[in-house]
């Protein structure tokens, strides 16, 4: 089973009305919500790991995961309100108002970590979630807890409009992404975290510091995979775009869901992944990714749609 440890949120995207008036519609997201989604419509054995509200749109967020086969056993339910976060465009650019103040999700502790069985074989973390505290350190000690024994990966998934304190952030991703088996980073974000001299040095640095596979993606320009062993590219795959939103995420579960199927979820397996179990494991998530971008917002496909 693969644990998603992250954020679950509402957007609240802006509609005109028939009557011309702005209101204000909730869409179901959050970057490792959006990984989870994926997963379970691919046929993955995948949980949840967040702070999940009781509230209506917490109910919202509870029901889209059980109807996309996702387990809620390691959610920690709670009367705390759901994180919203209200979407406005100007001439096509989207600024955010953000509420997360005492949510079910931003309150996470410690004291809410669950006790994992032997089926949990790999955990994702990863977006704004490890921005906000408690939350923040709650995730990063569940990763310090478990990465000696199971499959980390990792997607920093950076978002600066949310990051009040960069040093401390920037701080926590070195930490995390050196306990990850496998990192996937977009090129911005790794311009964002390492610099934007040399992606190549960027990439030395992640492997020297205990990374096994790290994947650099750069939306149509394709996924560029880095180990010990060597590098590959691999393509996108063309489609007509209608937006990008969660692709990424179902980048991730692709590449994750790849592996399990593959037998090649453990430790060891990975580190030992071969060029070809590697080609194969991007090119899936390549596909998967591309029927997201074919449609509009973060609809992740079934299995039956590849």
């Amino acid at each position: 089973m693969i644990l998603c440890c992250g954020e679950a949120l509402i957007d609240m995207l802006p509609r005109e009305m028939a009557d011309g008036e702005t209101a204000f519609v909730p869409y179901v997201g959050g970057s490792i919500f959006n990984s989870a989604i994926a997963l379970g419509r691919l046929g993955a054995p995948v949980s949840f790991f967040s702070g999940l509200s009781n509230d209506l749109f917490g109910k919202k967020l509870q029901n889209a995961l059980a109807e996309s086969r996702v387990d809620l056993r390691h959610a920690r339910l709670s009367g705390r309100p759901t994180t919203l976060a209200f979407v406005t465009l100007d001439a096509g650019h989207a600024s955010y108002v953000f509420y997360d103040e005492n949510s079910a999700g931003r309150m996470l502790g410690e004291a809410d970590l669950p006790a994992l069985g032997d089926d949990v074989t790999a955990l994702l973390f990863g977006g704004i979630s490890l921005v906000a505290e408690p939350c923040g350190s709650t995730y990063e000690t569940l990763m310090a807890r478990e990465s000696s024994r199971r499959v980390i990966m990792m997607d920093p998934n950076i978002r600066p409009l949310f990051i009040k304190n960069e040093a401390r952030h920037r701080a926590r991703l070195k930490r995390m992404t050196a306990m990850a088996d496998i990192v996937k980073i977009s090129e911005d974000d790794l311009d964002w975290l390492r610099g934007a001299d040399s992606r190549e040095k960027a990439a030395r640095e992640l492997l020297e510091a205990g990374t096994r596979l790290l994947v650099i993606t750069g939306g149509d320009k394709g996924a560029t995979a880095h180990w010990q062993g060597g590098s590959l590219q691999v393509e996108a795959v063309r489609v007509d775009a209608v937006d990008t939103v969660g692709a990424g995420d179902t980048f991730n579960a692709g590449l994750l869901a790849a592996l399990h199927e593959a037998g090649r979820l453990t430790k060891e397996r990975v580190a030992a992944l071969t060029e070809d179990e590697i080609r194969a494991a991007l090119s899936f998530a390549a596909r998967v990714a591309a029927v997201t971008v074919s449609r509009a917002g973060a609809n992740p496909p079934w299995r039956n749609e590849l």
